[in-house]
């Protein structure tokens, strides 16, 4: 693993972290790629873990110690279930939320949780509770915080459907807020969350439904999934659909399902997915990206847009 050198900028941010109560939680040369589902990448200069507002508070004071450190790289991480880390690793601060914004409340119809969450958790929490229209999040492995961001859907919901707000800090200004539905202005895939963003907490409201019918839901689609998608190390759909299409089929079109570079392959099951081998390289992944990408374009004119986000990567996807 690679761990990037460490500017100037970055250096004070990191003294002005040392010098706080959080010094004992800052983990210098953290690895990244361990904490994602493709398993690989390297390295950011510290990793915080925060569990707390207060904690949040002291990053982001850390962070703006000074108008010039408004530059310091940060990075939000989540179950990472959706991200590649460069195997050159992250020269910044990455920073997560603890067990604390896990924790999940339900009152009748509104169910509060924290960003830290994890999908399927809330999805079997809330059917045991005897609510419905969260069911498809049990086919999800990112974080509800990570969800927010991305309004991550599947089987035909989205978090749009149930999400009425959002709490939110800004890490480059400390700013604490709640936004609806409406400010949020989520779009397929896409919502007003900013990359230096971090989601707190969802406030979901949902309907009743029998526990049963909830459970016999969230078997099939867990039975789907496995039918239709592959296991290991992936991190799921790399390319959004586009408008009245699927990337699967298109990519698939163009001879590339199964296609292998170095240690990734193209899914034989699922051509919108990526595999990775055990210790395998990022480069790898993201090189079979930019060919799938270049196939499609050049046999249907259509230029794919990744879904999964890149983190170290000096060279940004031209989407």
């Amino acid at each position: 693993m690679n761990t990037p050198k460490i500017a100037t900028e970055l250096r004070a941010a990191l003294d002005a972290l040392g010098a706080s109560s959080l010094s004992a939680k800052v983990q210098f040369d953290a690895p990244l790629g361990n904490l994602t589902t493709y398993r690989v990448g390297g390295n950011a200069v510290a990793l915080v873990v925060v569990d707390s507002h207060e904690e949040i508070t002291l990053v982001t004071e850390a962070i703006a110690t000074s108008g010039i450190l408004t530059d310091v790289p940060i990075a939000v991480i989540g179950r990472g279930s959706n991200l590649l880390v460069s195997d050159e690793g992250f020269a910044g601060i990455a920073i997560m939320l603890g067990q604390t914004f896990s924790a999940i409340r339900i009152v009748e119809h509104t169910v509060v949780v924290g960003g830290a969450a994890k999908m399927p958790v809330v999805a079997r929490a809330t059917v045991n509770a005897e609510l419905g229209g969260f069911e498809w999040a049990v086919g999800i492995p990112g974080s509800v915080g990570g969800a927010v961001c991305m309004n991550a859907g599947g089987h035909g919901a989205a978090m749009q459907d149930t999400l009425t707000s959002a709490e939110i800090v800004d890490l480059r200004s400390g700013r604490f807020s709640w936004r609806s539905n409406r400010d949020l202005a989520f779009g397929y895939r896409t919502s007003s969350v900013g990359a230096n963003e971090l989601v707190l907490t969802a406030c979901l409201e949902l309907s009743m439904n029998e526990k049963a019918n909830g459970k016999t839901l969230m078997n099939e689609i867990v039975q789907w999934r496995r039918t239709n998608q592959p296991g290991g190390q992936n991190a799921g759909s790399v390319f959004t659909n586009p408008h009245g299409d699927s990337a699967g089929s298109l990519i698939e079109s163009t001879g590339a399902k199964g296609l292998r570079l170095g240690t990734a392959q193209v899914s034989p099951k699922h051509a919108n997915f990526i595999c990775a081998e055990p210790d395998g390289r990022a480069a790898d992944i993201r090189a079979l990206m930019n060919e799938i990408q270049r196939r499609v374009l050049d046999t249907h004119n259509v230029k794919l847009t990744f879904e999964t986000q890149l983190l170290g990567f000096n060279e940004q996807p031209q989407d």
